[in-house]
């Protein structure tokens, strides 16, 4: 009974510390299609929530939001018709805190979904993030409001 005890206390160890060595979680971001247009290429990423050191704006969130305030141009005809809303785009912050890969998850309306597009294209180079001390891709979710 012991001997059991112990080899099952031991399998547990085991694998607990298994869990606790993984690098992180990753998805993949599609990057153009492949060679002679059949398929697609991807880019492996790392989701935000699984890396060690978060990508940073330069100034922090507070610079952000001020950046989107300062950047955003509400369309005209959209906020002739009171068009309002959220939209939320994902983008990778590169190994050199580049941005690209810009993708409209939940738009609202064309031309705002262009706009906030058109902002997260014209961002600074972030501060990228970190696993381990190493720079990865990271893949970041933000949303950009119009409101009237």
């Amino acid at each position: 009974m012991t001997r059991l005890f112990l080899l099952i206390f031991i399998s547990l160890v085991s694998l607990g510390g298994a869990s606790l060595k993984a690098n992180g979680q990753t998805c993949k971001v599609r990057s153009g299609s492949g060679s002679g247009g059949a398929g697609a290429n991807y880019l492996e990423v790392y989701e935000y929530d699984f890396v060690t050191d978060k990508p940073d704006f330069p100034g922090g969130e507070a610079e952000l939001v001020a950046y989107i305030n300062e950047t955003r141009r509400y369309p005209a005809e959209a906020y002739r018709r009171g068009v309002q809303g959220r939209v939320t785009c994902s983008f990778v912050i590169n190994t050199d805190g580049s941005v690209s890969h810009i993708s409209v998850l939940r738009g609202v309306e064309p031309s705002l979904n262009q706009e906030a597009v058109r902002i997260m294209s014209k961002m600074p180079e972030w501060k990228p993030g970190r696993l381990d001390g190493h720079a990865v891709p990271v893949r970041v979710v933000w949303s950009i409001p119009f409101r009237k």
